[in-house]
């Protein structure tokens, strides 16, 4: 079987910096209360005219100004989304007609914050089945324009980015090992942006913007978030320490923490970025791992842990041996040496 992984990274978050102060001063909150409470201390807020597949390109620019060659042989988009440009061009078309990809397939996907771990797996699929030789897959959100500002409970919580990987093949030893990808619409009610419909189908009211139930999403983000990276390493005949790193969706560092002694594995090998860029959703994963690969924390050879929860409700978690052969997957002291 052909050994699939990531080939190249990019990352993109808007200029606009919305600190805590800037919310605990209009709503009346306490000093240092979001943080105490999340993590979080900034995020980013895209410009009036700049949209996902805004940052999806200036993700993709990103990865090229490192990698050039990198989108050679793509030919499929995957953009995982939960505030697309428009329900249709998909947004992933977007972005492709405006990186050089006109022609290669594109759509969007949504799963909310569970995106980007899904959009590897429908990647990894694609090419060892042969429908296509790379795939790039952008994990992308402008929540800032989907949520009310105004709505103490969910405005302090999200922010904007994109990140990008281009999925291929990598040599033998390295790349995705296995998934674990799953949904409960019965849990869609604690955590949803409405659009069209006006209910769910058990008649619950669908309210038109974004709604959270705090309590419910923590104690379901805890539950799955530890039983699908159990799960998925059992399937990788590998055990928590095994893993060197843990890349978990960045929704709030309670979860985190939480999750993380529920593996068992140390916050010192958890990859945590939340108090600079918020809850971006599906950029999430691929931001964190950006990060820790400019950094210098993921290496070679290592072994990775993805995991993450959204809207949905759904869940994901992905197994991974790092390959750090190509320009945009090594430190970028290491790049410009």
């Amino acid at each position: 079987m052909k050994n699939i992984g990531i080939t190249a990274l990019g990352m993109y978050v808007p200029e606009r910096v919305v600190r805590n102060e800037d919310f605990e001063g209009r709503m009346g909150i306490e000093p240092g209360w979001i943080e105490a409470r999340t993590g979080m201390r900034e995020r980013r807020f895209s410009a009036p005219q700049e949209f996902a597949s805004d940052l999806g390109v200036k993700a993709v620019q990103d990865m090229l100004a490192r990698d050039p060659q990198a989108l050679d042989g793509v030919d499929q988009v995957i953009y995982a989304t939960c505030t697309p440009d428009a329900i249709f061009p998909s947004t992933a078309a977007l972005v492709a007609g405006q990186v050089g990809l006109t022609g290669a397939g594109a759509f969007d996907l949504s799963t909310a914050c569970s995106g980007f771990v899904y959009g590897l797996s429908m990647a990894r699929g694609q090419v060892l089945g042969g429908v296509a030789r790379k795939v790039l897959v952008i994990g992308g959100e402008v929540l800032s324009k989907a949520i009310d500002q105004d709505a103490r409970d969910t405005a302090i919580l999200f922010g904007d980015g994109a990140g990008c990987a281009v999925v291929g093949e990598v040599p033998d030893g390295y790349g995705m090992q296995d998934f674990v990808l799953g949904a409960d619409s019965a849990g869609g009610p604690a955590l949803s942006i409405g659009h069209v419909a006006t209910q769910f189908p058990n008649g619950l009211p669908l309210p038109a913007g974004a709604s959270m139930n705090g309590r419910e999403v923590f104690k379901f983000a805890v539950r799955v978030l530890g039983d699908s990276g159990t799960e998925v390493l059992e399937k990788t005949g590998l055990s928590n320490n095994d893993v060197d790193w843990l890349i978990p969706h960045q929704a709030n560092v309670r979860i985190i923490q939480a999750a993380a002694e529920r593996f068992g594995i140390p916050m010192e090998k958890t990859v945590v970025n939340l108090a600079k860029y918020g809850n971006t959703s599906a950029a999430t994963v691929p931001l964190a791992l950006h990060e820790a690969v400019n950094d210098g924390r993921v290496k070679d050879g290592q072994q990775l842990l993805f995991v993450a929860f959204g809207g949905g409700l759904s869940w994901a978690a992905c197994t991974m041996k790092w390959w750090a052969g190509a320009p945009s997957l090594k430190p970028a002291a290491e790049a410009q040496a």
